[in-house]
């Protein structure tokens, strides 16, 4: 009796293993084709921006040559109205002209044609010969300044004789009269004193006075003022000195002992002036003095005053 075959079967755990296996490749195989399509997609699209991009570059470019045309043909235009508007308004002034014209002659007005003119010829520049080299000026030795180590005295001082020319109320200051002074020299000095009230302007008229003539000149209510009257002066009154007689105008003063020295114009800054004035005074014989030396005019005498002794000059 022969055995009896059993058949072949397929268990189920063969077949529920062989399942899921074909799934997960058509997943897999499924998301790779998305993600073709993705990048397809996406490559669509930078192509059309591109795309998009040129033809607004080619608009723009357009636009540009169009609006170029137009400008020019805007420009031709209002040229074109210009040249006529121009027209109108010469052919305007040329009508008022004629009618001008017409009324004075109308009125007896002469006409005078005016010169017609001529065209200039072109200048032909020739060379010129070169010119003859000029002699060197020499050049003359200055006068030497005062030193700065010069003694700070009288003889710093430029006093002088003059005489007064004319006289004047200053324009803007009760004060002050207005002296033409004449110090012996080309032009007459301006010389703006406060005498107003101590001395009337008839006995300054052509009176011979004692002048400072080297203080820096200076603006006094709008007139320069380029010297100063010496006078004694007082609480009780003030004294224009009174030079000895002969005395010219441009005479120069000394005073001995005291070499005369003058600078030019003194600096401000130095107080030359302010330095020397302490010891300028009257004695007790109404001489004017420097440290008890009388001021002198050489070979003619000393300066006084009226009737003031032992007062400040200045």
């Amino acid at each position: 009796m022969r055995p009896r075959v059993q058949p072949f079967k397929t268990t189920t755990k063969h077949a529920a293993s062989s399942a899921p296996q074909s799934n997960l490749e058509i997943l897999s195989k499924s998301k790779g084709r998305a993600k073709l399509q993705g990048r397809m997609s996406e490559g669509s699209s930078m192509d059309r921006i591109k795309r998009n991009a040129q033809e607004a570059k080619e608009t723009i470019e357009a636009l540009k040559t169009e609006l170029g045309v137009i400008n020019r043909d805007y420009n031709s235009i209002l040229a074109k109205q210009l040249k006529e508007e121009n027209a109108r308004l010469q052919a305007a002034v040329d009508e008022a002209r004629k009618k001008l014209i017409g009324l004075e002659i109308q009125n007896g007005v002469k006409q005078v044609p005016l010169p017609e003119q001529k065209q200039l010829e072109p200048r032909v520049s020739t060379p010129q010969p070169p010119e003859p080299a000029k002699p060197k000026k020499k050049k003359e030795p200055k006068e030497p300044k005062p030193s700065a180590d010069l003694p700070l005295d009288i003889g710093r001082l430029d006093l002088r004789i003059g005489k007064v020319e004319d006289v004047q109320r200053h324009p803007d200051a009760d004060a002050l009269y207005v002296l033409k002074i004449n110090c012996g020299e080309a032009q007459p000095r301006t010389v703006c004193s406060g005498l107003v009230k101590y001395i009337p302007i008839e006995e300054l008229r052509d009176r011979s006075v004692l002048v400072l003539c080297n203080l820096k000149p200076v603006k006094m209510r709008g007139i320069t003022s380029e010297a100063m009257v010496m006078c004694a002066s007082s609480p009780l009154g003030v004294e224009v000195l009174i030079p000895p007689p002969g005395s010219q105008p441009g005479d120069l003063v000394e005073c001995q002992g005291f070499a005369r020295q003058p600078d030019a114009v003194m600096n401000p800054k130095k107080k030359i002036f302010e330095t020397v004035a302490p010891d300028l005074h009257t004695n007790d014989q109404l001489e004017a003095c420097y440290k008890g030396v009388p001021l002198n005019n050489p070979g003619k005498g000393n300066f006084v005053s009226k009737s003031l002794k032992n007062v400040p000059v200045k």
